[in-house]
């Protein structure tokens, strides 16, 4: 059995009556009912971070994994940083439906981006790309780039082809890096699906996505194969961006969860996989339409809003809706009979949807880098005034938390109908109009 050396730690102080003359301020007392495992750094706990750490990476068979009290955005700012480290100037380049965490990695670390643009698309979530659309990008560029970024799962529950993008990336000596937020599990499939074991360089997994960890718990994960620095480095980049007082209840989590992946996880992983599938199976013979090839994820395609305020009367609470879809996230830990009770409260399809958009990809003129939009002044105007201005803070809701506009890009006619696809109101723009970066 793995050992979990933080919440034994914090399990023994609880215990001990030890009068807590350090932080936090509760100082063990109930309030919420958990604050007696939480704690903060005290003699003792010194190296059982790192101790339970490796825990991780043997389970997840990596060449390094770090822990995040702060989520997947805390880890994708260090492998932005990591690929800039190790290439300084280079680019990145990056699937179009990154994270908002991105953008912002980028601005803080002065990353240059080269986006890469799905060839169709309906739903600004989605953005796979063909392994010959990458040839073709980091062919045409005259040096390897610091990093390709792709986004997989995506919000809707498509996989991306890692191997094969892999593949392409090892050819021009480039690491592919993966935002895996929610895929974290994926691992734990009878053949797995996990980025690390189909070539990605780096990774990160949101482990409260789809793990037994409480929200906030992600991990980074370096692969043995990886570039020597971003194992060296791996740590530095995150205590850069990351807070010095992380939540000892997340890292609890994080580390008791070691124990129970190497249990019978798996097996329940594998009978909840099985069970979802089936309940597919009801649903598309009832004539219901369903997208993405994520083992853990319904996603019902039809008027999102209406199939979420069905699933709501009935006491289900979908992950995400929109005009197009409606997204469920299911785990082991969802009680027996959900499937009967969810097939149930779905019945028949509603009367069919009409065909899926073909959405404008909503190319954008840069004006500036995303650094520079960021640290100049702007402003909040309403949608039917923000064509032809410079966007500050990327445009998006959260979720999915993917921007239609990035920062420093003019907002052109295609980005304006998908930002008023998608509901959006306001937007920030620079209030200067000029270029505040020089470039164009």
């Amino acid at each position: 059995m793995i050992s979990t050396p933080i919440l034994d730690f914090a399990e023994r102080y609880a215990a001990s009556g030890t009068l807590r003359l350090h932080m936090p301020g509760h100082k063990g007392k109930p309030i919420l009912g958990c604050e007696a495992l939480d704690l903060t750094e005290i003699q003792g706990t010194e190296k059982l971070i790192e101790d339970s750490e490796r825990n991780a990476a043997a389970v997840f068979l990596s060449g390094k994994t770090l822990y995040s009290a702060e989520g997947s955005s805390l880890c994708i700012r260090a492998m932005v940083y990591l690929a800039l480290l190790a290439r300084p100037g280079a680019p990145i380049v990056a699937a179009r439906n990154v994270h908002a965490a991105f953008v912002s990695a980028a601005a803080l670390c002065g990353a240059e981006i080269v986006w890469l643009w799905p060839e169709t698309r309906s739903s600004l979530c989605e953005c796979l790309i063909a392994p010959e659309a990458l040839e073709a990008v980091l062919a045409s560029l005259p040096a390897p780039p610091a990093a390709v970024y792709v986004t997989s799962p995506d919000y809707l529950g498509n996989l991306a082809d890692i191997p094969a993008l892999a593949a392409v990336c090892r050819k021009h000596d480039t690491p592919l890096l993966v935002d895996n937020a929610h895929g974290a599990y994926l691992k734990f499939l009878p053949h797995s699906l996990h980025p690390l074991d189909q070539g990605a360089a780096m990774c990160c997994d949101s482990a409260h996505k789809t793990l037994p960890v409480l929200t906030g718990g992600a991990y980074l994960h370096i692969a043995k194969d990886a570039p020597a620095e971003f194992s060296a480095n791996g740590a530095r980049a995150m205590a850069l961006f990351a807070s010095t007082s992380p939540s000892w209840l997340i890292l609890a989590s994080l580390d008791r969860c070691n124990a129970l992946l190497c249990g019978d996880y798996p097996a329940r992983l594998a009978k909840a996989a099985a069970a979802l599938e089936r309940l597919r199976q009801r649903l598309r013979e009832r004539g219901w339409e369903l997208s993405g090839s994520d083992p853990l994820r319904l996603t019902l395609r039809g008027d999102g809003f209406a199939i979420a305020a069905r699933l709501r009367r009935s006491g289900v609470e979908p992950e995400y809706a929109d005009r197009d879809f409606c997204v469920l996230m299911a785990t082991p830990e969802n009680p027996p009979g959900s499937g009967e009770y969810l097939a149930a409260v779905l019945g028949e399809a509603p009367p069919a949807a009409p065909p899926l958009p073909s959405l404008p990809a909503g190319r954008c003129e840069r004006v500036c880098s995303p650094r520079e939009a960021l640290f100049v002044p702007w402003e909040t105007v309403p949608l039917r005034d923000a064509l032809g201005r410079v966007c500050a803070a990327a445009a998006l809701s959260c979720p999915p938390a993917v921007p239609a506009v990035i920062s420093g890009e003019r907002i052109g006619p295609e980005a304006l109908a998908l930002l008023d696809y998608y509901g959006t109101e306001q937007v920030a723009v620079l209030k200067s109009l000029d270029n505040p970066g020089g470039s164009s």
